[in-house]
Parts: C-alpha cells; sequence; structure tokens
C-alpha cells in the first residue's frame, strides 16, 4: 500500500492584522473617552465660576448690615415709616428733597424747546419748503431731510448744497452736549451694485456720510451714532412716486438729556453725616 503523504498546514503571514486593527479600535475609544472626560462646558464653568464668586466675595444678601444700638433703632425707623418707603434726601434743617426730579424735567422739557427753536431758526427756510421737517418729541428732537436735497440716486456722496445744509446744522448742535443719530432710509427699490449690494449698504453709507460732515463741522465723534435703515421703516406708500420721494430720507436723531435725580440723591446723602460703629455708645 502506497503511503500518503501529509500536507503542510498553510501558514497564515497576515494574521497579525486582526489583532492590530483590535488594538488600534481599541485606542480610538480610550483616546475618544478621555477627551469627552477632559473637555469642559465652558457655560457650566462660567456659571460654576460665577456662582462661587458670588458666594466668597458678592455683595450680602441683607439689604443693609446688622446695626446695633442706637443705629439699629434708626434702621428700623427708616426702613418702617411709611413716609420713607421711597429713597428721599435730606435737605437743611432737616427738610426732605424730591431728588430735583420735578425741576430735572422742567429743565430737559426747557433745553429741548430751546434746541428745537435753533434748529427751527436755521433751517427756516428750508422748512418753508417742506424738505426738511423738525419734530419735538418727548425723547426730544427729529430732524427730517429728504434725500434728494443731499445726494444723487444711488450714491452716498453728499452735495454741495447739503454740505451747506449740514454745516448750518452743526453750528446749532454744537452749543449744545446731546447725542446726535443719524438714521439713514430709502425707498423699495432695489440696488445691486459692486459698492451697494442693497438698500442696506447705500441707507448706511449715507448716514457715515453725513456723520463725517458733522465732525468736519466741530461735533464730537463721541455724541454722533450711525445706523442704517434700508428700506423697511417707511413713512408713506411705496407704490408711488412721492411716497417713494419721502421714504428716501435722513433722519437726525437728538434725544434730550435727561437729569439724574439718582446722582442728585447720592449726592446729597454723601454730604449727611453717617453714624459708624465707633458712633454708638459703649455700655457701661
Amino acid at each position: 500500500m502506497a503511503r500518503k503523504h501529509k500536507h503542510e498546514d498553510h501558514v497564515n503571514h497576515e494574521a497579525w492584522a486582526i489583532p492590530f486593527g483590535d488594538l488600534i479600535i481599541l485606542l480610538l475609544a480610550f483616546f475618544v473617552v478621555m477627551y469627552a472626560i477632559s473637555s469642559v462646558n465652558e457655560g457650566k464653568y462660567r456659571v460654576a465660576a460665577a456662582s462661587m464668586a458670588e458666594a466668597f466675595n458678592g455683595p450680602p444678601k441683607s439689604l443693609a448690615p446688622v446695626q446695633v444700638g442706637e443705629v439699629a433703632a434708626m434702621a428700623k425707623l427708616l426702613t418702617t415709616a411709611p413716609s420713607l418707603s421711597k429713597p428721599q434726601a435730606m435737605g437743611p434743617g432737616g427738610s426732605l428733597l424730591d431728588g430735583g426730579q420735578g425741576a430735572g424735567l422742567n429743565s430737559t422739557a426747557k433745553q429741548v424747546e430751546e434746541m428745537a427753536s435753533a434748529v427751527k431758526a436755521a433751517m427756516a427756510d428750508l422748512i418753508d419748503k417742506n424738505v426738511i421737517v423738525v419734530r419735538t418729541t418727548p425723547q426730544g428732537i427729529e430732524v427730517e431731510i429728504q434725500t434728494d436735497i443731499l445726494f444723487a440716486s444711488g450714491t452716498a456722496v453728499l452735495s454741495p448744497q447739503a454740505i451747506h445744509i449740514m454745516q448750518r446744522l452743526a453750528v446749532v448742535l454744537t452749543n449744545f452736549p446731546n447725542p446726535v443719530r443719524v438714521e439713514g432710509h430709502t425707498d423699495n427699490m432695489p440696488i445691486h451694485t459692486t459698492v451697494f449690494p442693497s438698500n442696506w449698504e447705500l441707507s448706511a453709507a449715507r448716514s457715515a456720510s453725513v456723520v463725517h460732515l458733522l465732525m468736519e463741522k466741530g461735533i464730537e465723534p463721541t455724541r454722533l451714532a450711525v445706523i442704517g435703515v434700508g428700506e423697511y421703516r417707511p413713512v408713506a406708500d411705496n407704490a408711488t412716486e412721492a411716497g417713494r420721494n419721502r421714504n428716501r430720507r435722513v433722519v437726525i436723531v437728538i434725544p434730550s438729556l435727561r437729569t439724574d435725580s439718582k446722582a442728585a440723591n447720592d449726592a446729597a446723602n454723601a454730604s449727611l453725616s453717617t453714624p459708624t460703629i465707633d458712633d454708638v455708645p459703649t455700655p457701661k
């Protein structure tokens, strides 16, 4: 009988790839877990940090420090008396002051009226032609100027006539400390140019041109603000030429100056002598 030859098993030289792949997957999972653990939620971190800062360094939770002796009695009287439920300052002789609110409102209204009168006097001829409108509101003054006398169509370059108009207005505004906000408005006719892709850019550029001119004429830059509104706050119907002409405008808003009654109260209270713990009589 012929003897059978035993065949040798085939050796797989790539068997190492299987455990190596498992090792790579385990390492990847390990690094993913480590990254997830080490990542910090910035929002939660800030909330926790703010809470810790408030707990250790924040103001006391009570409205006033605990007093002793006569100071405590005086504090109790001040907090329970109905007539003193609102913060009030003491005037000479112990009389109560109203914080100057009435006088402040009167002075604010007077200042607005003076400013409105000065603007109307400077722009009287243009007001008569209905190209400039001056309005007095509880918040201040609005000077509305038709864009046609300031800019050519589709541009933000002030015309020579506009420079003369703005110079007259700047002379008036330099005499008052109020902030000045310049708002640019357009009609709803679309514009698509390299310089002005839309009416947003056009309205903002026109406001900026007016602000630059006011700065050149002596208005402090810190008083000025540029706002581009585009076509989205119309005052007339854009379906007609007359309505679109009204909507193309620059509005110069001059808010009134409010008297800070709180600052007046603080100044009045600072002038009063405040008892300290050293003033409390020591028990004998």
